[in-house]
């Protein structure tokens, strides 16, 4: 377990001189890293703070790190150098911009020119903030997988029988990862129709969601060496949010018996500021009870992150009357049965070498209450049960023109609420 030393960055008195909400995702406690350009400026490394972007690059290039890390880190387009250079220098980094902005702190950067440092996100286009080499979709979810398993094999037992003895994962495609706000062409793809004797070819008619969270990894492994239970968060930088979008109808056809592919690969949302574990450090929880125990290499006391997340989707029609989004799930991070750190061990295991920037999530996160699913063929029981829309609409899967957006956020007594901002999509016709 990598645990913060003292610096105080998450205490809830700390305050920023910069104004921020009481309801920003981003307030001083928080401090995710992310990726931005302007007009006038290229893809840079920066930092939220309620309605701001601090300018990383121009930051580093005022000598504010230069104790801290060497300035190349901090002016790299994207986060893979920063990402590989590890827990003591990004806490060393967190430190000094925490300290660059707290109202009683290094005034260095509110006494000079603060507009050359501070961005407004609005004027910034976000984007994804790493190159991602490798992107991993894991099944970490009991009640998710147990849904799946009733709904598919209603007779028999919901769970395979590996599920409680590993991670189980697919390898997805990080080509078409995107980042918040870039619309979902409906893909295209073989399905085979209940009762056809042949499949056909076409747009999905099934087009679902899947709420999840991942982890950014920051050093790598070398090939033939794992990743150590008991070390893995040392290889953990943060978390994003994450919709694998998901085509039923094409993913039912292809995935047995080599899994998802085209039905996954068309598109994977994931949310523009990686949140760090120091600033989710306040919310860790202890891990769901695992039983039968896992083997030695995956036994740890274990921990997750109590981080509150929710789905929320408009209809064309919605917005054409100015009626806001309805909320149609809402659930929990903190019940994952296989926690990050398992998820990463069991990935290397076998000498599979990571590399800074490789994105791997949780897989879709359900509750077991009605309404805390996180993908439509569970909260429509496999189109059985529509939703019913404040408009009069129904939906059992997504609809030309829908846009869905995943929210997360963390919030207890004694602590600042913290957020990971948004992870929105709206989909296009085929």
């Amino acid at each position: 377990m990598r645990v913060s030393d003292g610096d105080a960055t998450t205490d809830l008195p700390l305050q920023s001189w910069l104004p921020v909400s009481p309801e920003s995702d981003f307030p001083i406690q928080n401090l995710p890293f992310g990726s931005f350009s302007t007009p006038d400026a290229g893809p840079r490394i920066g930092i939220a703070i309620g309605d701001r972007i601090l300018d990383l690059h121009n930051a580093a290039g005022a000598g504010f790190f230069d104790d801290c890390c060497d300035r190349a880190l901090l002016r790299a387009p994207l986060l893979n150098p920063f990402l590989a250079a590890g827990p003591d220098v990004w806490t060393l980094v967190r430190r000094r911009i925490s300290n660059l902005l707290r109202i009683d702190g290094d005034a260095r950067l509110r006494e000079g020119n603060a507009d050359r440092f501070l961005i407004k996100r609005d004027d910034a286009a976000l984007r994804v903030p790493m190159e991602i080499g490798d992107y991993v979709d894991f099944y970490s979810s009991i009640e998710h997988a147990t849904n799946l398993g009733r709904l598919f094999r209603p007779e028999a037992e919901p769970l395979l029988p590996n599920w409680k003895w590993l991670p189980v994962g697919y390898h997805g495609r990080s080509a078409t990862i995107v980042i918040d706000g870039t619309p979902i062409r409906r893909p295209r793809g073989q399905r085979k129709p209940p009762g056809a004797a042949e499949p056909e070819f076409g747009p999905t008619r099934r087009l679902d969601i899947e709420l999840e969270m991942g982890f950014v990894v920051g050093p790598g492994n070398e090939l033939g060496r794992p990743v150590p239970i008991h070390g893995a968060e040392n290889h953990i930088f943060g978390f994003v949010l994450v919709n694998d979008w998901s085509a039923r109808d094409i993913q039912a056809w292809e995935y047995q018996p080599l899994g998802p592919f085209l039905g996954k690969s068309f598109a994977t949302t994931i949310s523009p500021w990686i949140v760090t574990l120091e600033a989710l450090e306040p919310f860790r929880v202890a891990a769901k009870p695992q039983d039968p125990p896992p083997l030695e290499y995956l036994k740890t006391d274990g921990s997750s992150y109590a981080v509150d997340l929710a789905v929320d989707l408009q209809t064309e029609d919605m917005r054409e009357r100015g009626m806001p989004p309805q909320r149609i799930s809402q659930t929990s991070f903190r019940d994952i049965y296989w926690t990050a750190a398992q998820q990463l061990a069991h990935a290397t295991v076998n000498g599979a070498a990571t590399r800074p920037g490789d994105l791997y999530a949780s897989g879709t996160i359900s509750g077991s209450a009605p309404g805390s699913q996180g993908s439509l063929i569970e909260l429509t029981w496999n189109g059985e049960r529509p939703i019913k829309l404040p408009d009069g609409e129904t939906r059992t899967f997504l609809e030309d023109g829908d846009e869905v957006t995943l929210h997360g956020w963390c919030e207890k007594p004694g602590a600042r609420r913290i957020g990971f901002g948004a992870a929105r999509g709206r989909i296009e016709a085929a």
